[in-house]
């Protein structure tokens, strides 16, 4: 009976939803509205019954399938739409040239910010004293961390030079399919042929390269629009996601672990502040470009997904900061599977910081820094821009390092709260990068910051 009622007021909660995307609501609003029903629905089922009573779990068994659902619809659409938008964007540069210097400046931006995100990690972590001993292991997070080791099994004799050839796509299809850890750096190093093979096409035999262009462009647009319809579900996803962590959660265990969050939002800002600082030295109002960018990186806080979050990027790019379609597409593709400041970055240097005194490394030791920094950039290719992604950079970023992946386990009660912030700086980084190298490379266009407009929010209707 109690569980009839319990899904009864969801199903009233997700009506409500659909309601106020009839009435033209952005989808901002949408996702937030979402958001705080989740956490009331969530939090009532605390207060009412225990967390671990059947009653919740059977409960949040069934809220599961939209949450989960979601989450496998995300899934669905990040290679076809990582591909396309690589092709898409080789194909409108059309010079060769230029081509090299977008990805040399793009991937090399990333990169970089990754880099001084891990030694902002270091460094916060080291501030606020961070260390693995003393962390309560709940039942869940035992569960977890055994799993994960099992999971290291898999990539634990991978040789560095092994890792480079993975990145190479064998069997582009099988890659597609996501059958591999490095999966998605492969779809976009084959995506990049493709690109580039059908850029000589048009040179060489311009009818058949106009109609290979027009067939990029339909695809491009159909799975855009499939990538809108998926959005636009998304007020439904975060509700049932956010209703399950907050009614499982142990509110102790996530006390216990809270100045492992503040560090961390501690550690995000200011890499947020490192990418206005980047900014303004090529000529970008700061303030103004937060205000651009601003809606991009709330729906990417609320979905925890960059790669969903590719369309809005590609569009608050072009029409808001001027940076043109061939670097915007680069820049929003390439952040999604490659130099995540935020889950690549940050969060594997925290973890390893906090686990090297357990293991009798000393944290400041200079070669530790220099060789964790080294192995976090690295690690920072492929890693898939949606839920899990921070997770496998620290289990790579650790077991190089030698040292047990437990810990990324025991967070897990803290991983949501935290994977928010981390989404909203990996899209940050991207749309960084890209405003760097259309400004060096002179690509960029007038646009509503270089005018000095207020910013316009974007907005995604179903």
């Amino acid at each position: 009976m109690y569980q009839i009622i319990n899904l009864a007021v969801f199903t009233l909660l997700i009506a409500l939803l659909i309601k106020q995307q009839r009435t033209d609501s952005t989808l901002s609003k949408r996702v937030f509205t979402g958001l705080i029903l989740g956490v009331l629905f969530g939090a009532s089922l605390q207060w009412l019954y225990h967390p671990q009573t059947p009653v919740v779990s059977d409960t949040l068994e069934y809220i599961n399938i939209v949450g989960a659902g979601y989450i496998s619809l995300l899934k669905m659409i990040v290679m076809p739409l990582i591909m396309v938008s690589i092709i898409g964007a080789i194909i409108k540069v059309k010079d060769s040239s230029s081509l090299g210097k977008i990805s040399f400046l793009t991937i090399g931006v990333l990169l970089a910010t990754t880099a001084v995100s891990a030694l902002i990690g270091i460094m916060i972590t080291n501030l606020f004293g961070l260390t693995a001993d003393g962390i309560v292991e709940g039942a869940r997070e035992i569960a977890r961390g055994e799993a994960l080791q099992t999971r290291l099994g898999s990539i634990a004799n991978v040789s560095f030079a092994d890792m480079i050839i993975s990145f190479f796509p064998s069997n582009p299809f099988a890659d597609l399919a996501g059958t591999r850890p490095t999966s998605t750096i492969a779809v976009v190093i084959f995506s990049a042929f493709v690109g580039m093979a059908g850029l000589t096409v048009i040179k060489t035999n311009p009818e058949l390269g106009a109609s290979f262009e027009k067939f990029v462009n339909v695809t491009q647009e159909i799975v855009r629009t499939l990538v809108r319809m998926v959005l636009s579900l998304t007020p439904y996803g975060v509700m049932a996601l956010m209703a399950k962590v907050v009614a499982g959660s142990n509110y102790n265990d996530i006390l216990s672990l809270l100045n492992f969050v503040i560090a961390s939002y501690v550690g995000l800002g200011l890499i947020l502040v490192l990418h206005l600082v980047l900014v303004s030295f090529v000529g970008v109002n700061p303030l103004r470009f937060f205000q651009k960018i601003l809606p991009v990186l709330t729906f990417a806080f609320t979905s925890r997904s960059s790669a969903g979050t590719i369309p809005l990027n590609i569009d608050a790019q072009v029409k808001s900061l001027g940076n043109g379609d061939a670097v915007s597409n680069f820049s929003a593709s390439f952040g999604a599977t490659m130099g995540q400041n935020g889950c690549a970055g940050l969060y594997p240097a925290m973890l390893a910081v906090m686990i090297a005194p357990t293991v009798g490394i000393n944290p400041l030791d200079p070669s530790f820094m220099i060789s964790l920094i080294a192995i976090v950039t690295v690690s920072s290719f492929g890693i898939a821009g949606i839920g899990g992604g921070a997770t496998f950079a620290a289990l790579i970023v650790l077991s190089t390092l030698g040292m047990p992946v437990a810990l990324a386990g025991l967070l897990i009660s803290i991983e949501p709260l935290i994977d928010m912030g981390r989404t909203a700086v990996n899209v940050s980084g991207s749309m960084t990068a890209g405003t760097i190298t259309s400004r060096i490379l002179g690509l960029n266009k007038t646009s509503e910051i270089d005018k000095g407009k207020q910013p316009n929010v974007i907005d995604t209707h179903a």
